[in-house]
Formats: C-alpha cells, sequence, structure tokens
C-alpha cells in the first residue's frame, strides 16, 4: 500500500463536494498540463461526466469545478467569493479562458452529462477530450475516489507520490504492534512517520494552520445568513443559533467568541447545542462552495471542526500541543479508511464519508482525553460500528438534505465513542478497528448502487423538490 500523510487526508478544501467538486477539479489541472505544449493550436473541447458525477454533478458543482480548475485557478489561494464571480461572468458571455488565456466557446455541448453510463472502474468518472487545428485530438479519462483524491487507468493514485514511511501503520494492528514495542503514544508514532515528508516544526505549523482554517469557516458560518444556493432555498441556520445562544451581544471574532463560549454555560444542553451549531456553521459554509477544511470529504468536514471546538471551548487544558495531537491521530485514522475501504460516497455509501469522519474525531478525542492506543482506536471503531450501512441520498443532488445535520449526528456520535472507550477495558473489546473497517468496506460492496449518491433512492426520492419549490 502507498504510504498516505495525514495532511493528504485533512486539508483545504472547497465546497460542496470533495468527490465531486475538489475531484474534478484536480482531474482538470491535470488535464491542463497535457494541454499546455498544444495550447495554442486548440480549437475545442469536451468534458464528459460519468456515473454519480452526472447525477449529481449539477447539484455539487461540479461543471463549476471543471470550469474553473480549466481556467488555472487552484481553489487553495483564491478566494471563494471570487472564483463564483468569474463562473457566472463566463457562463454570462459562453467563453472560457483555458489556462487564463486560450478563449474556447462554451458551447451548451462542452461538458456533456451521461446519466446512463457508469465506468465499472469507479462511479465518479470523467473524461476529458481536446481537439487541435490540424484534426488530432488527446485525452484523459479521470477517476474522483473521494476526498479529493483522484487516478486514471494508467496511474491507480495520481495524487499521491509519497515515499514510503519509517514505520508503515497500514491496519490498526500496525499502529498498536509500534506503539507497544518503542513504547510510544499514537502522536508520537505518526510524528515519526510523517518526519519522512516534513521536519517537526512543519508538522506542527501545518496542524495549527488547519485549526486556524476550520475556526475561520465556523466564524463565517456563525455570521452568515440567508438561503443556501439550489433549488431546496434551504435557510441558514448556524446564525440563529449563534445569535439565540448569545443573546444577540456583539462579538468581534473568533478569539473573542472563544473567551465569551469558555465562561459560559456548560451544561449538557447548552454544550450539546453548540456541538451542533458549530457542524452547521462548517457544513452550512460547504453548502455554499465556500473554504472549508476537507477531513476525510466535504460532506462530513463539520465533524471534526466541531468535535476540536468542543474540545477546546469545554474541556479543560486543551492547548496547541492537543490540537497538534487531534489532527495528527485524527488523520491516521482517516488513512486507514482510505487504504483498506472507500472515503468515497459514490462508493460505499454515508458511511464512507460521516462514518469515517466520525470515527477520525472519535480517536482524536479519546487521545488528547488521555486515552491508551488500544483505547484510541476502541473510539474509532465504536464510532464506525453505528455508522455502518449509512446511506448517501442528497436530496436534489445538494451536499445540505440529510447532509448538513447528519454531521452534527456524527459529530455527537465521535463523543459519545470517544467517552465509551475512554472508561473501557480495551482489552476486553470484541470488535477490533480493522475488523470494522472490513466490515464497512463489505457492507459498501453490497449496497444497492442508488444508495451510493445518486439522488436516486431514499430520502431523494421521497420528498417532492416540485412542493418544496411552491
Amino acid at each position: 500500500m502507498n504510504s498516505i500523510s495525514v495532511f493528504d487526508i485533512i486539508k483545504i478544501g472547497v465546497g460542496p463536494s470533495s468527490s465531486h467538486t475538489m475531484g474534478p477539479w484536480h482531474a482538470a489541472m491535470e488535464f491542463l498540463k497535457l494541454l499546455r505544449p498544444r495550447l495554442n493550436e486548440l480549437k475545442s473541447m469536451q468534458v464528459s461526466l460519468y456515473g454519480s458525477l452526472a447525477k449529481t454533478g449539477k447539484g455539487h458543482g461540479t461543471d463549476y469545478a471543471v470550469l474553473m480548475g480549466l481556467c488555472g485557478y487552484d481553489y487553495r489561494y483564491k478566494d471563494t467569493n471570487y472564483l463564483l464571480e468569474q463562473y457566472d461572468q463566463l457562463i454570462q458571455i459562453k467563453k472560457i479562458l483555458i489556462d487564463g488565456s486560450m478563449s474556447l466557446d462554451l458551447t451548451d455541448d462542452f461538458i456533456v452529462f451521461h446519466y446512463d453510463i457508469t465506468h465499472e472502474i469507479h462511479p465518479n468518472a470523467l473524461k476529458f477530450e481536446a481537439f487541435f487545428d490540424d484534426d488530432t485530438s488527446i485525452n484523459q479519462l479521470y477517476f474522483s475516489l473521494g476526498g479529493g483524491f483522484i487516478s486514471t487507468l494508467e496511474s491507480p493514485e495520481s495524487t499521491l507520490n509519497r515515499s514510503t514511511s519509517e514505520f508503515p501503520c497500514h491496519h490498526g494492528k500496525d499502529i498498536l504492534k509500534f506503539c507497544d514495542t518503542f513504547k510510544w503514544t499514537i502522536p508520537e508514532l505518526i510524528r515519526h512517520n510523517e518526519s519522512t515528508w516534513l521536519s517537526q516544526s512543519e508538522i506542527e505549523a501545518q496542524c495549527l494552520y488547519l485549526w486556524e482554517e476550520m475556526k475561520k469557516t465556523i466564524w463565517r458560518g456563525l455570521n452568515n445568513t440567508g438561503n443556501l444556493p439550489g433549488i431546496l432555498k434551504v435557510k441558514r441556520r448556524a446564525s440563529d443559533l449563534y445569535q439565540q445562544f448569545t443573546k444577540g451581544i456583539k462579538i468581534a471574532d473568533f478569539d473573542e467568541f472563544s473567551a465569551v463560549l469558555k465562561l459560559s454555560d456548560k451544561s449538557f444542553a447548552q454544550v450539546n447545542q453548540w456541538i451542533s451549531c458549530f457542524a452547521l456553521a462548517v457544513n452550512e459554509e460547504n453548502a455554499a462552495y465556500g473554504r472549508v477544511v476537507t477531513s476525510p470529504t466535504n460532506g462530513a468536514c463539520g465533524v471534526i471542526p466541531a468535535v476540536l471546538c468542543y474540545a477546546y471551548h469545554f474541556l479543560p487544558q486543551i492547548g496547541e500541543k492537543e490540537i497538534i495531537d487531534f489532527i495528527l491521530v485524527a488523520g491516521e485514522i482517516g488513512t486507514l479508511f482510505k487504504k483498506n475501504a472507500t472515503i468515497s460516497a459514490a462508493m460505499g455509501g454515508c458511511q464512507a464519508e460521516i462514518g469515517v469522519s466520525s470515527a477520525m474525531a472519535a480517536a482524536a478525542l479519546c487521545q488528547i482525553s488521555g486515552g491508551s492506543p488500544a483505547q484510541v482506536l476502541m473510539a474509532a471503531e465504536i464510532a464506525m460500528e453505528h455508522h455502518l450501512g449509512l446511506t448517501c441520498d442528497p436530496v436534489a443532488g445538494l451536499v445540505q438534505i440529510p447532509c448538513i445535520e447528519r454531521n452534527s449526528m456524527g459529530a455527537m456520535k465521535a463523543i459519545t465513542a470517544a467517552n465509551i472507550a475512554i472508561v473501557s477495558d480495551a482489552s476486553q473489546a470484541k470488535v477490533s478497528l480493522d475488523n470494522v473497517i472490513n466490515t464497512m468496506w463489505q457492507t459498501a460492496q453490497d449496497m444497492s448502487l442508488k444508495y451510493k449518491e445518486t439522488s436516486e433512492a431514499g430520502l431523494a426520492s421521497n420528498i417532492s423538490v416540485n412542493l418544496i419549490e411552491c
């Protein structure tokens, strides 16, 4: 198996979907590399979307991602409002500047949605074709694997090219073996492996940078109002909850908000309400094409920020070290699911997104609460065990219903799982994390395709969009 960094799993992303937005965006930018030597000869292009990318592509912003990627924009460094403005402009003028320089007509068949064709390799497939003045052409097929990862037929994991870490951890049992052998905590083991690619100071800086980005997303979500994009016209709720819980007092920024929160009522009911509010705030930003921290996907990007925000505000003595440990452990657990199952809802349903993020958050919370390596893995197992079989059925193909609320549920389950594990004798556990990851993958393979991000079953088939519009 390839070595995967925790920062491949937890990273900067753009909403609303890591598999349907970020993955196609990466694919478009990769195709630009093939185009550049002959860019001046380019006559026309066509992009074909297949399977889940076609069925829920419009609601997930796949067309937006493809066009912005072909323009050469990198969402990691561009303001999302600027990107949306650029997209609206090119749709209006029906022109696109490939790589920012070569102008092409944006014809009606520039992007083709093949709703009835699903590729046998992966349900998230897209093909780029470029046609030149001399009547020659080039094309490339890509697969969007979830979490922003992409591959091609020639390269099974084209976004990963990492050297092997010193202590490869491809399974939970590997983590326990190395921790027992060297008497390390899980964060200490992860630091050794991550140092294959980054210095210790870079590892810490990246963790704290991701935490800062999580806080920014939460703060935007708490303060942005109105309806989310799309035909459902879902009203943002996080801002209303924030105003209700803070009784309308004026708060300047996240740091001041934190100070207020740490002195606030810490009753069970109030803390639970804040956890939900954090998760809603993040996923409403995601649904609005905003900047988020993908962890491990965008549809589930509210779970880890909500649980970490809960720990930071309501648990004692949570500082930079604990925040760093939290992100390292969460990311490492995510790599196990990536390697041995899937983090793609189009492959495994929502158990592959919310389930995985909940397991990641549970393990991380257990770690900073003083859990042993065995208890940390037990927390992840408990969280995933109670997400097995969870379907992905986004109403109207939008990452809104039930996706936004589901992040609150994933966060709550993560906290419960960590609380159970921290007071348990992990040696008495009947189910290991490796067992539950294998079970999740088997369940994913058994699950009907219509429950895998197609909007053809479940809530998506029982909610009348026409009725909602009226």
